[in-house]
């Protein structure tokens, strides 16, 4: 069988970050042994569903680069790609469960279930609807198939479990079975409880529509988090119990807090300042809104790259990859078991690598805009903006952070570091008069030629250079931060370098 793995999120909210990084690990799978990703939508919880939460998920995939292949409305070979559109089908795949004994009827009441969960607190015992308790219960198990039909034909709710032991069969109490991550796996299948499949509403349960999809799709690898390894068993005695072959299964290790411990969680992403979201998020019933990483300044390619190294590396030292870097070298050999800190710093630093490694034109356009949005205009040519961008990016992790470095290039400073006009000593406003006569006598007004003239004169004067460097720099830019200062003098040019250095002298 060629490679099938899928993406199957439910739209019940914005696509976690851990979330993006299982549809990456599927990706990268399919992509390194030439097979397929496709993503299913699994809404078969109506009332989790969130408007908006479904295009949110498509339009995370396309920005981050790893739209799948197949999917609603694309290549749809084994459609519908949406379980809402194919519920009538899981109907017959209950019934064959009933049929062949693995599963029953359950005619249970929620309050029914919940006295006897109270009645099981109060002995100090925890009720479990399983192979000890469920010939007790409300379930097919004691019925008639006349007394079955009736309580269907008339309308009574129920539900269908599946039986996962059945010790009057002789089945095997430990279940063991290989995951492609952790290795041997097993579990006591005498402590599991009946899980719910199908409901007298005609949906399924994830758990039944799950391994039907995965089926009818042709799924060659399932690698998803955690979190469902302890469904793992339930799954794969279904495709027993159909008579299927199952699937590979992989489960990724937990993307946990910065701090603390724990799985990663929105509220660390607000209470430390960071986004857990790809796209930012506007919640229509609490009317709160979440950060996400395109919004602040992340490129998708950072994003990818940093994701991929929570919970696998290549064996050496290398930290930046490119996606198609990544799916050559990828293998579900090298994700670790443990879980994998999440470090918004670390983050940063790599959206720093990718915009350092971003040509000063490309930048350039980006910031261009972000000047025009702030004042209304922009001075400078496209060459000279690709020149500031070429003397502040080593110092940026993001785009949006170019303003904060280099407002002082577009707008003369208006106020001035206390701690640095400590530099401002009494001598200093005869000093920079004779700066600006300096100045105003250059002809060839570039910053090479500036640099010598100046020094020329300091030196020929006996003054010392910080005596007229940082007044001079604390002038044009208000505080002692910036690039080499001649080249800030040579971008704003003769005219407003004179007309910053006489509001200095007036003010300080």
């Amino acid at each position: 069988m060629s490679v099938r793995v899928r993406f199957a999120p439910s739209p019940t909210g914005p696509l976690h970050i851990g979330g993006v990084r299982t549809a990456l690990f599927n990706y990268l799978f399919a992509k390194k042994h030439g097979g397929t990703f496709y993503l299913r939508i699994e809404d078969t919880d109506q009332t989790r569903f969130v408007p908006g939460a479904e295009s949110y998920i498509f339009e995370a995939l396309e920005w981050l680069g790893i739209a799948p292949d197949e999917t609603i409305g694309k290549n749809e070979k084994f459609g519908p790609y949406r379980q809402s559109e194919r519920k009538g089908m899981y109907k017959q795949y209950a019934d064959q469960l009933i049929n062949s004994g693995w599963a029953y009827y359950a005619f249970d009441t929620a309050e029914s279930l919940d006295a006897m969960r109270k009645e099981a607190e109060a002995a100090g015992k925890t009720f479990i609807y399983n192979w000890e308790t469920r010939n007790k219960l409300n379930t097919s198990l004691s019925l008639t198939k006349d007394e079955i039909k009736n309580k269907i034909n008339s309308g009574e709710p129920y539900v269908i479990r599946f039986k996962m032991f059945d010790g009057e069969k002789g089945e095997r109490r430990i279940y063991a079975t290989q995951d492609l991550i952790r290795g041997h796996v097993s579990f006591n299948l005498e402590l599991l409880d009946d899980k719910v499949l199908f409901k007298s509403d005609g949906m399924p349960t994830y758990h039944l529509a799950n391994i039907i999809d995965d089926h009818l799709m042709e799924t060659s690898h399932v690698i998803r988090g955690e979190e469902w390894l302890p469904s793992m068993p339930l799954h794969v005695l279904l495709y027993k119990a159909f008579g299927w072959k199952a699937p590979e299964f992989a489960h990724l290790p937990l993307i946990l807090k910065p701090i603390g411990n724990g799985k990663l969680s929105k509220r660390d992403g607000d209470k430390m300042g960071f986004p857990v979201f790809p796209l930012e998020w506007k919640d229509a019933s609490s009317m709160t809104k979440s950060d996400g990483y395109r919004e602040n300044g992340f490129f998708p390619e950072a994003v990818i790259n940093f994701l991929a190294l929570l919970g696998w590396n290549d064996g050496t030292e290398q930290e930046i990859f490119s996606l198609n870097e990544l799916v050559e070298k990828f293998d579900l050999n090298r994700i670790h078991k443990a879980g994998a800190k999440f470090d918004p710093e670390k983050n940063k630093w790599f959206n720093h690598q990718y915009l350092i490694g971003k040509s000063d034109e490309s930048l350039a356009k980006a910031f261009e805009k972000d000047v025009i949005n702030r004042i209304g205009k922009c001075d400078f040519s496209f060459v000279e903006m690709t020149k500031i961008v070429s003397l502040i990016k080593e110092r940026a992790h993001f785009v949006n952070e170019f303003w904060d470095l280099a407002d002082y290039f577009f707008v003369a400073p208006t106020s001035y570091d206390e701690k640095a006009a400590k530099n401002w000593k009494e001598e200093t406003p005869v000093l920079m008069q004779q700066v600006i006569s300096e100045v105003n006598n250059i002809e060839d007004f570039t910053s090479v030629n500036i640099e010598t003239l100046l020094k020329e004169w300091m030196t020929t004067n006996e003054i010392g250079m910080g005596k007229v460097m940082q007044p001079l720099r604390l002038s044009l830019v208000g505080a002692l931060k910036g690039p080499h200062l001649f080249d800030i003098i040579e971008m704003i040019g003769k005219t407003e370098t004179i007309k910053r250095i006489e509001k200095a002298i007036q003010t300080l």
